[in-house]
Order: structure tokens, then sequence, then C-alpha cells
């Protein structure tokens, strides 16, 4: 009963989580593919030059949720 009450209080102080605001996520190579993900980057330019020189790419972040921009 306690651990029930103790639950449900937990839910009732509960947040929405958010999203990452960040568009664009580097993808660094790594050997015997075992590279990491960096998910700060506002702009393609940002993330573009993080990788340069260290070998990787850049791709758009699944989880953002700002603006919504269409291709021209």
């Amino acid at each position: 009963m306690k651990r029930a009450l103790l639950a449900f209080g937990l839910l009732l102080l509960a947040t929405p989580s958010h999203a990452d605001p960040y568009r664009w996520c580097a993808e660094y190579g790594g050997a015997f593919g075992g590279g990491g993900t960096n998910c700060y980057f506002r702009t393609l330019s940002q993330c573009r030059q993080a990788v340069s020189g260290v070998g990787g790419f850049c791709r758009p972040n699944q989880f953002y949720t700002g603006e919504r921009r269409g291709r021209r």
C-alpha cells in the first residue's frame, strides 16, 4: 500500500519531457564501429565543422522539435 501511494505521488510530480531543440547530429567514426554521436548543433555548418578532420557525417536530429522549415 505504501509503495502504491509513493508511486502515485511520484506520478503527480512528474513533468513532461522535452525533446532536443537542436536540428543536427554529428556521427563520428570510430575503430570497429565504436563511434559517437553529438546532437548539439543548430546549423548544418556547425555540424560539418565539428566532423571536419576527425571523420564522420551529419544527419538531421530525429528528436528535433523546433521550427519546421520546408525545402525551397
